[in-house]
């Protein structure tokens, strides 16, 4: 799956998410803490070099 379609398939799941459980944390990322679905999507969004790690681990994690 490519970054293309892994943005997609993050935004598909981000939507459909109740917006209460949008504050509760998703990953860990060594060296830069707890990372929830909010701070996944600014990064995701924003196309940091963050956001593609959030990507990729969301995407071994297969939570997208």
């Amino acid at each position: 799956m490519n970054n293309g379609s892994k943005k997609q398939q993050f935004y598909k799941v981000f939507a459909n998410l109740p917006i209460n459980l949008r504050d509760e944390i998703i990953l860990v990322i060594p060296n830069k803490g707890p990372i929830t679905w909010q701070v996944a999507y600014l990064e995701v969004d924003n196309d940091t070099e963050m956001g593609k790690t959030i990507l990729e681990k969301l995407s071994e994690l297969k939570i997208i």
